[in-house]
């Protein structure tokens, strides 16, 4: 009995080694969360975990899937692992190698063409602090007096992030309002996006907006955190509803109106923490955001960044955008 045991223990505790060193293996100014500065010019995050054991890797480009990466090899300190890609002609595959040099980040990813052309683009990255391990206090924060972001009457104070995309972004009638021919949910197209010239830290923003039925936007806190924007019925639901933090945080419950109603949107961001009220009803109360959402432009949750509206998408309009920023004195 002693040895049929032994023999079945045997290949567990040799696994359970096995995934021990692999994960060990990995330098430790290597494991948490980076904001990636890439040689294309592609916003990127990284985020190296443990999970049983084993180096998980969350890794997201632009507009791309984070993961996770779980088929991660290790070789002489640095990491490799290969991304996750649709199946599309032309598109090329990708392999990530990523490790420390001089006490820096250093990786490239490796573009593999059909034809069997290949190129390198390198990215190096700034180390995350850690998230808060609790929640702030909102009653203590004091916010300082809400500016306008939107004069109702031009485009004073936003620019288009994409100046070589059509700017469909105009006012009517006291109104943002972006208009566009695209009535699909691609995540990008021809048309631009919107950002303010200015940036911010944490803040409370206000902001009002009116999306037609099966129609999509959003609007990003500091460029980093997208806030959805469809109507109650659309078929995002959840994680990509609205009142959600796109693909991060759920709503509590779908408190949106029909397409083609006016909705309120009233998000507080503080120390890496969201709170969602949608129309009156706080669906997502004080929660930790893990990292930033696809789309993002800016991936440094230290750093102050814009406040960034999603034209690239659909036809939407918005109105009395207002942002008190938290005071630290």
């Amino acid at each position: 009995m002693f040895m049929t045991l032994h023999r079945k223990l045997l290949p567990c505790l040799f696994l359970l080694f096995i995934s021990s060193v692999h994960a060990q293996s990995i330098p430790e100014s290597l494991w948490g969360d980076w904001s990636l500065e890439v040689e294309s010019g592609v916003p990127g995050w990284m985020s190296i975990q443990e999970k049983e054991g084993n180096p998980v890797v969350f890794f997201r480009l632009y507009v791309g899937s984070a993961g996770p990466f779980e088929n991660v090899e290790v070789v002489d300190g640095r990491i490799k692992f290969a991304l996750k890609k649709r199946k599309k002609e032309g598109v090329p595959t990708q392999t990530v190698d990523v490790g420390i040099v001089d006490g820096k980040l250093d990786g490239t990813i490796l573009q593999t063409f059909p034809d069997g052309t290949a190129e390198n683009v390198a990215f190096t990255g700034t180390k995350i602090p850690p998230m808060p391990t609790k929640a702030p206090d909102l009653s203590k924060v004091r916010f300082g007096h809400p500016i306008a972001l939107f004069n109702g009457r031009d485009l004073t104070g936003w620019i288009p992030h994409e100046p070589d995309k059509i700017n469909g972004w105009s006012v009517k009638d006291g109104m943002l309002v972006n208009s566009t021919p695209k009535t699909d949910f691609s995540a990008t197209g021809d048309h631009a996006n919107l950002k303010t010239e200015a940036v911010f830290e944490d803040f409370w923003l206000h902001v009002e907006f009116l999306v037609g039925a099966q129609r999509n936007s959003g609007i990003y806190l500091r460029g980093m955190y997208e806030a959805q924007v469809v109507d109650r019925d659309s078929r995002m639901q959840g994680l990509q509803g609205v009142g959600a933090i796109f693909g991060r945080i759920p709503p509590s419950t779908n408190a949106g109106k029909p397409g083609g109603e006016w909705q309120t949107y009233d998000l507080t961001l503080v120390d890496r923490h969201v709170t969602v009220v949608l129309n009156g009803v706080t669906v997502i109360d004080n929660q930790p955001v893990p990292g930033p959402t696809a789309g993002a432009i800016h991936t440094d949750p230290s750093a102050p960044g814009p406040i960034y509206i999603q034209g690239d998408h659909t036809a939407v309009s918005y109105r009395n955008l207002y942002l008190a920023p938290v005071l630290t004195d």
